[in-house]
């Protein structure tokens, strides 16, 4: 695994998210491992599309309130020190409440081939702000 000495920040690329996403790589694999981690900071409102990871996804929020929608179920509110376990080749979105940054470590196992997640369509603004609930 390569670990990132000085982590750079980027923007996320716009076909995956809505607002504005930044992420820093905090380790890449290097076989044969293949752990990848991020730090993704969302600015307010700002969230992915609708995604889904081959061996699943760790979210563990680190500062500021966020929301996370798995495909069919409601959406959910997160805040700092709290973690959501994705199932793998679960639909969902995460991104920052409409008034709060959230920043995450997103933790997941990308396949042999380097594919990390496959994208799907973006979080439409009633999915967004239907009302949460309390994780």
């Amino acid at each position: 695994m390569r670990i990132s000495r000085t982590p750079s920040t980027a923007a996320a690329p716009p076909d995956w998210v809505t607002g504005s996403v930044w992420i820093e790589e905090v380790a890449a694999p290097e076989a044969p491992s293949r752990l990848k981690v991020d730090t993704v900071h969302f600015a307010p409102g700002a969230r992915t599309m609708w995604h889904r990871h081959p061996f699943g996804q760790l979210l563990v929020i680190t500062a500021g309130t966020g929301l996370v929608q798995r495909r069919g179920g409601p959406v959910e509110t997160v805040g700092a020190g709290q973690s959501v376990h994705i199932g793998a080749g679960e639909w969902h979105w995460h991104g920052a409440a409409p008034s709060s940054v959230m920043t995450h470590l997103a933790i997941q196992e990308v396949a042999e081939d380097g594919t990390g997640a496959e994208r799907g369509a973006p979080v439409t603004d009633a999915e967004y702000h239907t009302r949460p609930s309390a994780v």
